[in-house]
């Protein structure tokens, strides 16, 4: 029988094979769903996917782009958001 710990499907089943030849099952963790855009769900491209103590050893910079909304928008989304912001300071200063 199973240990009890590894009954919960929270775990995913893994099949290795061992240097031996025998089939074994490893237990391990299931990733979380992939980042998703925040205006049009678009799945976000260059942002770190894993278990929180894979991504917690990344730098911050390999968490996540580099610009403005990186990790929140898609590059579509963010460029409609600074345009928006930039037509908006058109009027304040006109």
């Amino acid at each position: 029988m199973v240990q009890p710990r590894f009954r919960s499907r929270s775990l995913r089943r893994v099949h290795r094979r061992t240097p031996t030849g025998d089939n074994v099952i490893h237990y391990e963790r299931r990733k979380p769903g992939k980042p998703q855009c925040r205006d049009c769900g678009k799945y976000l491209i260059g942002v770190a996917r894993g278990i929180v103590a894979q991504i917690k050893k990344l730098s911050k910079t390999q968490k996540r782009p580099e610009r403005p909304y990186g990790g929140v928008l898609c590059s579509g989304c963010m460029r409609k958001v600074m345009v928006q912001k930039a037509k908006g300071m058109v009027k304040q200063d006109g």
